[in-house]
């Protein structure tokens, strides 16, 4: 079924631009402009308005939306019922992650749910929070997976799995030698902070507040943008830090780092599932949502 060009078109529509398109399609913008001027040359009519800053809908583009989202509509239920008849699942999907899901979990998800599924393209778009949300209401991404907080909205929002936040040290650090300690000693040591927008941030500030902390408190050394950055900079002897246990697992193994956790209390948070309910579900999306809520995670870090 050649649903591309209309997909191309409602893509257009909804984002109202010919180069955000282009990159959630995955086609360079002169060959969507073609796709859109072959469906104007198609109706003999133009489908937008491209007189302004921004791309609108004509009359006649307003008209074909609305159809084109119901043939959509059509097409990606005719394919999942093909699917399950056959059993086979091909075609692509787009996922958006925050920066700890998306690097150190998912990874691993999308290659066993390629063992199963080997005709499937996934493409993973790794960001902070605030990022992959923007990237989901661009319609950049298919579903997004993060950690902090969400405000719904128009998103709906579904807890994945529970992830600890481990403080994390050189060996040569004088905490190092105890696997658990007290909140407030952190005041006493250089820290080093994820970057604003950073969903481990969000919770961490949450957290340290709830245990009465704040960053002004504290000797922050370092803001950095990345769980990487971080990890070396704790590993150079620059200050402890506080992440993801799934972050820091293949150090802790190796000795590298050392973790501690809180006397108080656990320091948990969720990782969650976005995504919006009026994308055009496929096959493969349903498919790899049922996946992912029965995938085995804690085998994965006990691994």
């Amino acid at each position: 079924m050649d649903d591309h060009k209309l997909k191309v078109f409602c893509t257009v529509a909804e984002t109202k631009s010919f180069s955000k398109t282009s990159e959630i399609i995955h086609l360079t913008q002169p060959a969507v402009s073609l796709q859109i001027q072959a469906l104007e040359e198609i109706y003999e009519t133009r489908l937008f308005d491209r007189s302004s800053n921004t791309v609108t809908l004509t009359p006649a583009g307003e008209i074909l939306y609305n159809y084109a989202k119901d043939i959509l509509s059509l097409y990606a239920s005719a394919e999942k019922e093909l699917g399950t008849l056959t059993r086979v699942v091909k075609g692509g999907i787009t996922i958006g992650a925050s920066s700890t899901i998306g690097n150190y979990v998912l990874p691993r998800v999308i290659v066993d749910f390629r063992k199963k599924y080997p005709k499937i393209r996934a493409h993973l778009l790794v960001g902070n929070t605030r990022r992959i949300v923007e990237f989901l209401n661009e319609g950049t991404i298919d579903l997004g997976l993060v950690e902090g907080e969400v405000s719904r909205q128009k998103i709906t929002v579904e807890k994945l799995l529970s992830d600890e936040l481990v403080l994390i040290m050189s060996p040569k650090n004088a905490l190092a030698k105890r696997a658990n300690i007290r909140i407030s000693d952190i005041v006493k040591e250089p820290f080093i902070l994820r970057e604003e927008g950073s969903g481990t941030r969000q919770v961490l500030e949450k957290y340290l507040a709830k245990h009465g902390i704040y960053p002004q408190n504290m000797k922050i050394s370092l803001v950095l943008g990345s769980t990487e950055s971080i990890k070396q900079a704790v590993e150079d002897g620059a200050g402890v830090s506080i992440v993801s246990r799934w972050a820091a697992r293949k150090e802790s193994r190796y000795g590298s780092l050392k973790i501690a956790t809180f006397m108080e209390d656990r320091f948990l948070r969720d990782f969650t599932l976005i995504y919006t309910k009026n994308i055009f579900s496929s096959h493969i999306f349903v498919e790899f949502m049922n996946f992912l809520k029965n995938y085995h995670f804690e085998k994965f870090l006990e691994g």
